[in-house]
């Protein structure tokens, strides 16, 4: 075995062991600097780039990744990329959870750009 070759699986090996001792950093369930609001108190005070997490429900499409969202409490347009969504189909009945920052306008409502969702069980 060359020199090269015996520095080529030691390179492979080394990256093996790194992504092995990668911690899960998607299974923390401790707590967390995301404010847990509600759709009311979003649009009572809307601070724009405010992190905010949600649990309600997408009502219906209103155009390319736009959503009516609500948790209850009130209606409010959810801005979600495609890739976003989970491999599970959602619909209206479906409780998610989404993740987010608040993103207000001039001339029209505040939104919730939505960063992470996912299914709750």
């Amino acid at each position: 075995m060359t020199v090269c070759m015996k520095a080529r699986y030691g390179i492979a090996l080394a990256m093996a062991a790194g992504f092995i001792a990668m911690p899960a950093q998607a299974q923390y369930t401790g707590p967390s600097a995301i404010g847990e609001g509600t759709v009311a108190g979003i649009l009572a005070k809307p601070v724009d780039d405010q992190a905010v997490q949600l649990q309600g429900y997408l009502l219906r499409r209103t155009g390319p990744e736009k959503y009516v969202f609500s948790d209850g409490t009130g209606e409010i347009v959810a801005e979600i990329d495609d890739k976003r969504f989970p491999a599970r189909p959602v619909d209206e009945k479906t409780k998610v959870e989404i993740i987010g920052e608040v993103d207000t306008g001039l001339t029209r409502p505040p939104e919730i750009e939505v960063d992470s969702m996912r299914v709750v069980e």
